[in-house]
């Protein structure tokens, strides 16, 4: 009689769920290459300076209006001042007011979108309050705050940190009701399902329902608004900064850039050049990592 060895198959190493939602992000090609992008702005605003390590705000005027060149890679100003720099030092203020108010609309439209999707008697006045936001008309609401309480946070924070403040609260109050509007939604849906009936009927209390079974189920939308969210903060930055309204002159942003170098742009077309493209990477990178992670966060996805 021969004895037959049976060799089991190796065990395949367990998925985790970090796992499979970075190769579900990876699979979206559009989503590697805006990370890949959005990864080399942020390392280029933040080392740049140390490489390039010519002052933003540094006048020469033997040196004004000059295109491109070794010295000056982006150019110079109308002063003298040079672009790189410049551009360097803006992406730095643009990405930080973006990410700040980013994060104050999030925290605001999560907030609202939980506590009316979750509780019955919020839902009503809370949705109430978010539609009378979204019929307000922002642009002008956005000037007419900044013209009041400018000069007021100027002196008691300084002209860069008071604007600076003013801006990302601005922005933040006035981009949290699409984030509500979709977690709310997203709330209603999760609520009525098994796992929330049987945790209400242990006892669970409701803020720890919310915290541990709502909030992880909800995830994927409040991290697209996150996504686009940055985006859209640049781009209202840069509007504003564009109108004149945002942060002075010696304190450049990608927005403020495009607005200083509009009346030269005959003269110099690479002033304009740079901080728009500057604003359009990021942007569109944002965008496309946004769509990577709603895609990589789907559990029907994951589910295949």
């Amino acid at each position: 009689m021969t004895d037959v060895t049976i060799n089991a198959a190796p065990a395949s190493p367990a998925r985790s769920a970090m796992g499979d939602m970075w190769r579900q992000f990876r699979a979206h090609k559009g989503g590697v290459v805006g990370l890949v992008v959005f990864t080399f702005i942020v390392v280029a605003v933040y080392v740049g300076p140390f490489i390039h390590t010519v002052a933003p705000n540094a006048i020469n005027i033997r040196d004004k209006n000059q295109w491109p060149s070794l010295a000056h890679p982006f150019g110079t100003d109308n002063l003298g001042k040079d672009m790189l720099a410049q551009v360097l030092a803006g992406g730095r203020i643009s990405l930080a007011v973006g990410i700040t108010a980013m994060l104050l609309a999030l925290f605001l439209g999560t907030l609202v979108g939980v506590l009316s999707g979750y509780i019955r008697r919020l839902d009503g006045p809370l949705m109430r309050v978010t539609d009378l936001f979204l019929a307000l008309p922002l642009l002008p609401l956005l000037l007419v705050i900044i013209m009041l309480f400018r000069d007021t946070l100027r002196a008691a924070f300084g002209p860069e940190t008071g604007i600076f403040i003013l801006i990302v609260f601005v922005i933040g109050i006035t981009s949290w009701m699409h984030t509500a509007r979709i977690v709310r939604g997203d709330v209603l849906a999760v609520k009525s399902q098994e796992f929330i009936v049987a945790a209400k009927s242990s006892g669970m209390r409701e803020y720890r329902i919310i915290i541990r079974h709502i909030l992880p189920n909800v995830m994927s939308s409040i991290m697209v608004s996150a996504t686009l969210g940055i985006a859209s903060a640049i781009i209202t930055e840069s509007a504003l900064s564009f109108l004149g309204l945002g942060f002075p002159s010696d304190f450049p942003t990608w927005g403020r850039l495009l607005f200083d170098g509009a009346n030269f742009l005959q003269l110099t077309p690479s002033r304009v050049l740079w901080p728009g493209l500057a604003i359009s990477l990021t942007v569109l990178s944002v965008n496309y990592m946004g769509d990577a992670i709603r895609d990589a966060l789907d559990p029907r996805t994951l589910k295949r």
